[in-house]
């Protein structure tokens, strides 16, 4: 367990890159993230989500989001786990495909919920924008700007994808959130399923 505010172990590796010029994904970076948020809010991530997101969209109860067995950190006195990213060792959200189309729903409707904000219209608009070092990425959602989920799915399209082959399917212009499971991993793409899609749509 490991105090946030004791700086003494704290990393000291140079960048590989000046940021901003290079892309990598990878689960440590998102999970660099949720510890930083963590610090932000000063409470567990999942009470947030809970609280913020998954009840004003009605979602179930039956949704989880844990990090590892050792990701807990001390923040103002108490133990709170640092939730992870990325599934793999044991940790991650998990949920169902009727939670994940809500949350595909939310984006696709501006970040509103029966007509109620809950995510800024900014940040739906800055997630799903191409970022300069990879077209093909916004805020943690993968961007059809190049056709790579399907030449016939729109560019504005978006998606989730997640190990195993969970994917949720944003396309605005045909107003439509698809939810796939166990499609096989991201590096398979699902851009067969999304063209045949696209036929029986148009």
């Amino acid at each position: 367990m490991t105090d946030v505010n004791d700086r003494r172990g704290e990393l000291r590796t140079l960048p590989v890159a000046p940021p901003g010029t290079r892309f990598g994904y990878n689960d440590v970076r998102v999970n660099r993230l949720a510890l930083s948020l963590l610090c932000v809010f000063g409470r567990p991530l999942p009470e947030v989500l809970r609280e913020s997101v998954m009840n004003p969209i009605d979602a179930s109860h039956t949704w989880s989001w844990h990090g590892y067995r050792n990701s807990s950190v001390v923040i103002g006195g108490r133990q709170v786990e640092s939730v992870s990213g990325g599934a793999h060792w044991g940790g991650g959200f998990w949920t169902n495909a009727y939670d994940l189309a809500r949350l595909g729903l939310l984006f696709s409707r501006g970040g509103t919920w029966n007509g109620r904000r809950i995510l800024s219209e900014e940040w739906i608009r800055m997630s799903t924008t191409p970022s300069t070092v990879n077209p093909g990425y916004g805020f943690l959602w993968w961007l059809n700007t190049s056709g790579r989920f399907g030449a016939k799915l729109p560019k504005s399209a978006y998606t989730m994808a997640g190990g195993g082959g969970f994917y949720c399917l944003v396309d605005p212009e045909h107003d439509l959130v698809v939810v796939l499971q166990n499609l096989g991993e991201p590096t398979q793409r699902p851009a067969g399923f999304f063209d045949r899609l696209m036929d029986a749509v148009q």
